[in-house]
């Protein structure tokens, strides 16, 4: 591990402060579960990490503007504790699925939201791209967990959040601070990730200096009806583990009909892959095994699989098929 300084700010502008001096290069540290691997293994090498868990601004779960404002320290254990979250079904399935407790309670929204790649290239040193020489060690190699999507550039990692598939169904915005005292920006969450074409790019919009705040998610009541969803994931194994893929849905449902979705899935792109096809196959139809079968079918037609991966086009049409099923509360049984 590099030596670095450690910080400890107490507000959100000293955090800015310190994350902003000339010359410094800084790393955040919040729940820790992701960032004191990567110190350990020198993937990052900040000069100095700065401690932003003690921040009271940051923290907790309030009603704002009709929905809900969530600090983006606001551990997973108390995001599934809060009665203002009883109506996001879609986080609450993938709250279900974490069993690890140190993630449980230490883990922070804003840690998943800004998850690196668990890309096994990226974590032995081979940068965000997973290249040598030139040469993608992606394309050539063991690629069974990478992406089926968007994966014809460099990048052919899978964007880790859990969270960031449901979060972006149900159309939540994020406040980012910095680099400048008093900048402040709200951004809807689907904008925030990118795909890198340079291992410097990153794998989201932050620049250096700069910090998710908070996450706000609008109410679950919308003009045309009440907002059903739910999120649905494949994993090898309970307790600490990654889904191999999975799809999160958000629908408006009248007199059976739907009216509105959105359907995003995760683990199978560089960024949470927003599915407009699967969603106009479903809108304007009833949810039964046949219509949820045949958005699974429209999410994958344009799906890329590399060499050794396409087992991950039936896990995600699968995934969109049985969240959609479990959003309007026809949940059967497993793949």
């Amino acid at each position: 591990m590099t030596p670095f300084e450690y910080a400890h700010p107490r507000s959100e502008a000293e955090a800015v402060e310190l994350m902003n001096e000339p010359g410094t290069s800084t790393a955040v540290l919040a729940g820790g579960t992701d960032l004191i691997r990567l110190l350990r293994r020198d993937l990052v090498t900040p000069q100095r990490v700065v401690n932003i868990k003690d921040i009271p601004s940051m923290q907790g779960i309030k009603p704002v503007d009709g929905g809900v404002m969530i600090g983006a320290l606001t551990t997973l254990e108390d995001l599934a504790a809060s009665p203002l979250m009883s109506e996001y079904h879609s986080l609450h399935h993938v709250l279900d699925g974490i069993r690890a407790i140190q993630i449980q309670s230490s883990g922070t929204v804003a840690g998943d939201l800004c998850h690196l790649p668990n890309c096994w290239y990226f974590r032995n040193g081979y940068g965000l791209l997973g290249m040598e020489n030139g040469e993608s060690l992606v394309e050539t190699g063991d690629n069974r967990y990478h992406a089926i999507f968007g994966n014809r550039g460099p990048a052919k990692f899978v964007s880790a959040s859990r969270f960031a598939p449901g979060m972006i169904a149900g159309q939540a915005r994020v406040r980012v601070v910095g680099p400048k005292p008093d900048a402040e920006e709200w951004l809807p969450l689907e904008y925030f990730y990118i795909t890198p074409k340079t291992n410097a790019q990153g794998v989201t919009v932050l620049k250096p200096g700069q910090l998710i705040t908070h996450v706000w998610l609008p109410g679950t009541d919308t003009a045309q009806g009440k907002v059903q969803s739910s999120t649905y994931e494949v994993l090898q194994l309970e307790g600490l583990d990654w889904p191999l893929a999975s799809a999160a849905v958000s629908m408006v449902v009248q007199s059976g009909v739907v009216q509105d979705a959105r359907i995003v899935l995760g683990h199978v792109a560089p960024v949470p892959w927003i599915s407009h096809e699967a969603s106009r196959t479903i809108i304007g139809r009833r949810v039964t095994e046949e219509t949820a079968a045949a958005a699974g079918e429209a999410a994958v037609a344009s799906a890329t699989p590399l060499s050794n991966n396409g087992y991950k086009v039936q896990l995600a049409r699968t995934c969109v098929k049985r969240a959609l099923l479990r959003a309007a509360g026809q949940e059967t049984g497993g793949l």
